[in-house]
């Protein structure tokens, strides 16, 4: 059985950081590309950042420079530093682990991040 279980949400002010954790089970962590999306009420959900088995990253356009995705294979664990925040930060993330090559998509239940001004 899949689970992402993500963890590290919480409130926080304008300028601050969190850091967000997914660990995974049930699949083979290292073939993945591990991601984490965000949705905000109202709004469709949106890819933040993403990190290929072969090492590569993207970020979407408003969060560059500002989050850090990271994977530790040891752990199966990836992580999203977030740095700098700002209101519009404000949503429910989750993470996303798709496997390239059976094209299936696992997705956690979720963890709120709230920015507050």
């Amino acid at each position: 059985q899949v689970q992402l279980v993500e963890s590290g949400g919480g409130s926080v002010q304008a300028g601050g950081s969190l850091r967000l954790s997914c660990t995974a089970s049930g699949i083979i962590f290292s073939i993945h590309t591990m991601g984490w999306y965000r949705q905000a009420p109202g709004k469709q959900r949106e890819l933040v950042a993403a990190s290929t088995s072969g090492g590569s990253t993207n970020y979407a356009d408003s969060v560059k420079g500002r989050f850090t995705i990271s994977r530790d294979y040891a752990k199966n664990t990836i992580y999203l530093q977030m740095n700098s925040l700002k209101t519009e930060d404000t949503a429910v993330y989750f993470c996303n682990a798709y496997s390239p090559a059976r094209s299936i998509t696992y997705w956690g239940l979720g963890t709120q991040v709230t920015v507050s001004s």
